[in-house]
């Protein structure tokens, strides 16, 4: 897409930002790049840390008198226009003028709550937290529609990357065969010394001069092999389940298996392992969603938890000339894979908000609960265990994530409302937690996807 319009908009229309969750991670990198953005203010931050606002908002440049703490209402409403404000009730923010939400708690009470408040106001709201959409979305997105608000997942998060890629790919009349992200943190290793690092901030490196004999894919047993030596570094990872279930209710596409691929794979291989069985690759079907980890040399580029598409070849003349100029094709030529290799976070986002502010793009009504993303007992779980969503990413102790096609769920409880949950019964290990392991009725998210179920 061409920005030129955006950057050269001539309507006086100004994107007046108020940012939930604002201080640390995804807020951080988003309050950064607001200033640098043309056609767009930064006027509301809320966080339960007042002090720690003030001190990221003087750390990236504003002035300590153009920023004020709010405690109420009243405030909000006295304060200069063009004051930066500060609170800690997030349903102040929207009493504040803003046009454009942006939501980052990844607290499914607090940012479904904050998303129903601005939408029914007319006010655009664009959810990072992928929790809140992964079983609000359906409903979100139609209320949105019916108040003549945007509601969309933003740019810098794999989600809507991949969304932005697919939706490319239907323009032009491919056909995907899938659509999916690599993990988090790459797998990379040295030739000359064999040492092996995952790249997760916490595993040593370890010497795996093995490694060699796997590293020239030579078909799905290149990957088997390498999933046996790698096998402690790999795990199937709930914020990576939560995305693809994102991108499943968005596009219909649905999850390759429950618990998805994770591959241990180089880029330069992808169209030929997310195609299917029958042509040398690991699908069961077409049309599905899932997730790779990337495995690359000291000396290669990452793929920075970025997005691919596989696609079907359907002209042989067009892709031999596109595989002569260096695109990733399968060694059959019937497949080609499309990848955007980042996801740049908060740094991204203005452009998410400046297209749903200035042009009203974003909102997608035909969204529906394709999957669902449930959670399995890894151990036995007695009655009254009470479940936690924490970590970096975003995972319940003591169960697995596995995403689901509607048609599958049954009473599955879907993983994360359970957080906060006592279980009222016992659950065996290898049973999914249901709506009979746990009392949801009482949560307004809850009851937000189950009318999303009926649409």
């Amino acid at each position: 897409m061409d920005y030129t319009n955006l950057i050269n908009n001539i309507s006086g229309k100004i994107s007046k930002v108020g940012i939930i969750g604002a201080t640390r991670g995804y807020g951080y990198t988003l309050l950064a790049q607001i200033p640098k953005v043309k056609h767009m203010d930064l006027r509301i931050i809320c966080s339960r840390h007042t002090d720690e606002c003030m001190n990221v908002l003087k750390e990236i440049g504003y002035g300590e008198r153009d920023i004020v703490v709010c405690q109420n209402k009243e405030e909000v409403k006295k304060a200069s226009e063009t004051a930066v404000l500060i609170v800690s009730d997030y349903r102040l923010v929207m009493e504040s003028g803003i046009t454009a939400l942006v939501e980052c708690t990844g607290n499914t009470a607090v940012s479904s709550d904050a998303a129903l408040s601005a939408l029914r106001r007319g006010i655009n709201v664009y959810m990072v937290s992928k929790e809140t959409d992964s079983v609000c979305g359906p409903v979100l997105n139609q209320i949105a529609a019916e108040n003549g608000a945007v509601y969309a997942l933003v740019n810098g998060d794999q989600p809507r990357n991949l969304l932005d890629l697919y939706s490319w790919a239907m323009l032009l009349g491919l056909e995907v065969i899938a659509a999916g992200k690599s993990s988090e943190y790459d797998f990379v290793w040295d030739r000359e010394t064999g040492d092996f690092s995952y790249l997760d901030g916490v595993s040593p490196t370890e010497n795996l001069p093995e490694l060699l004999e796997h590293w020239q894919y030579k078909g799905t047993e290149t990957l088997d092999a390498r999933r046996r030596l790698l096998e402690k570094y790999t795990e199937i990872i709930a914020a990576d389940l939560c995305e693809m279930n994102l991108v499943s209710n968005i596009t219909g596409l649905v999850p390759s298996s429950p618990f998805l691929s994770y591959p241990i794979a180089k880029t330069s291989e992808l169209a030929n392992i997310f195609i299917p069985k029958e042509d040398g690759g690991i699908l069961d079907r077409t049309g599905v969603v899932d997730v790779f980890y990337n495995l690359r040399g000291t000396d290669e580029a990452s793929f920075c938890g970025g997005e691919f598409i596989t696609v079907k070849c359907d002209n042989p003349k067009m892709w031999d000339i596109l595989k002569g100029k260096g695109h990733v094709m399968s060694r059959n030529g019937k497949y080609a894979c499309i990848y955007y290799p980042y996801h740049y976070m908060g740094l991204e986002t203005p452009v998410s908000v400046l297209l749903g502010d200035l042009m009203g793009i974003g909102a997608h009504p035909e969204c529906r609960q394709v999957s669902v993303l449930a959670g399995v007992a890894q151990e036995d779980l007695p009655k009254g265990t009470v479940l936690t969503v924490k970590g970096h990413h975003h995972s319940i102790e003591g169960l697995v994530p596995e995403l689901l096609e509607r048609k599958e769920v049954g009473n599955i409880a879907p993983f994360y409302l359970l957080n906060g949950a006592a279980l009222l019964k016992d659950v065996k290990k290898g049973e999914p937690i249901t709506l009979d392991h746990v009392d949801l009725s009482q949560l307004e998210a809850y009851k937000l996807y189950a009318q999303g179920l009926k649409l």
